[in-house]
């Protein structure tokens, strides 16, 4: 049998129970294997009860004391209830400054007292009782958070000044730096608003023009790197030298939210057409592409998309770390193209002999080296437009695979 003998506002804060006639302190901490909340008891005495009923500030430092045994006890050990229970007395029955004593020598839960109003100052000096005066029952996570962000910019010798601040609130990353940038000007000082959008003007007009193609080969919504860092560039470049009092956080996290958007942007338009501007070309009938696992598509002109636009298409549905190799193939010109992701090559095939009274065929192999995926766009769409002479332009080509592994070996050297 289990009655609840006394419980406050905040949801979190240990309640008091009575469990076959014996006081319990009862918190919720820590999750089981299954990711369900995980609840410890331990047993409290009457002296313990008047105090947590009659002192917020004690009851919420027991809290922040126990946390850590119930951290020990991971997803399904036990509570070390003598520990629990040791904790009692030092911190609900003895003086101010011993109980500021106990907490320089025992593990506690900073988060739990800062979210719940405890003035950090005196936290950081070791004043727990007397941080303990402004405390609340009702948790503001948000503070913790920040108090969280603050040190970790300090750890990192970083001082954030006033716009520093409004811009990493404007994007919403001022308490996580990983989380996806967004424009909330309403989280912004009205009064340092305007300077927080003309740095964001700066941005945009650094990088008018530009964009962040897809990356088929690491699947369907991903955009290239080199973009990215190349649009990265560009607007840290001409942000500090605009606005050259910036810290670092602050411009790189308004050229985080200008390459978030573009990659966006490109991620919800149809995969780019390269061909789209290409006029009197003689471009492929037909043709037909292959992954590594023997997957084949067909593609005819006069369909609703170009020949690049669905061989990409292609690239991101199949591309994995084991489907690394996908072929371009024109049978009725004895001509094709094999992307080779892994390594940054490619090699064109021509038929330099069609096998005859049931000899094998005889090909020209010649290797080229890509750089990057708007390498291989021009490399394709070439193809599309004009097959393997249309290649030329774009070499050196080695048809002596020696010679290719020495020119891959001195790439990746320099």
């Amino acid at each position: 049998m289990r009655d609840v003998v006394f419980t406050r506002q905040g949801g979190w804060i240990p309640k008091v129970i009575r469990e076959d006639g014996e006081l319990k302190l009862m918190l919720g901490a820590g999750a089981d294997a299954n990711h369900e909340p995980r609840t410890f008891t331990f047993p409290v005495g009457e002296a313990h009860l008047t105090v947590i009923q009659e002192d917020l500030a004690r009851h919420l430092l027991l809290w922040s004391a126990v946390l850590p045994l119930c951290d020990a006890a991971g997803t399904r050990g036990r509570l070390d209830e003598n520990a629990a229970v040791a904790l009692l007395d030092p911190v609900l029955l003895s003086a101010p400054e011993d109980v500021d004593a106990l907490f320089r020598r025992i593990p506690w839960d900073r988060d739990r007292l800062i979210a719940h109003g405890a003035g950090i100052d005196q936290l950081e000096r070791g004043q727990v009782c007397a941080a303990m005066r402004t405390a609340t029952e009702t948790s503001d996570m948000k503070r913790a958070q920040e108090y969280h962000a603050h040190r970790r910019r300090a750890e990192r010798g970083t001082v954030l000044g006033p716009l520093d601040t409004a811009i990493l609130r404007y994007t919403g990353q001022y308490l996580h730096s990983s989380t996806i940038p967004r424009r909330t000007p309403d989280a912004v000082d009205p009064a340092l608003l305007p300077e927080v959008v003309r740095v964001i003007a700066t941005a945009e007009q650094a990088c008018a023009g530009m964009r962040i193609g897809r990356d088929p080969r690491r699947g369907r919504r991903a955009t290239d790197k080199r973009d990215w860092d190349r649009m990265a560039a560009t607007v840290e470049t001409a942000v500090r030298r605009v606005h050259a009092g910036l810290a670092d956080d602050a411009v790189r996290t308004v050229s985080f939210l200008m390459c978030s958007e573009a990659a966006d942007r490109s991620r919800n338009a149809p995969m780019e057409d390269d061909e789209a501007d290409a006029v009197g070309t003689a471009r492929k009938t037909a043709l037909s592409f292959t992954d590594d696992k023997g997957v084949e598509k067909k593609w005819a002109r006069g369909g609703p998309r170009t020949a690049s636009a669905e061989f990409w298409e292609f690239v991101g549905e199949r591309s994995a770390a084991d489907n690394e190799v996908f072929t371009i193939e024109d049978e009725e010109m004895g001509e094709g193209i094999q992307l080779h992701f892994y390594a940054d090559s490619i090699a064109r095939v021509t038929t330099v002999r069609e096998g005859r009274g049931g000899s094998d065929p005889e090909y020209r192999v010649e290797y080229g080296l890509v750089e990057g995926m708007g390498g291989y766009r021009k490399l394709v769409s070439a193809f599309v437009l004009g097959g393997c002479a249309a290649l030329g332009q774009h070499g050196p080509w080695m048809s002596d695979v020696a010679e290719f592994e020495r020119a891959r070996k001195r790439r990746r050297a320099g």
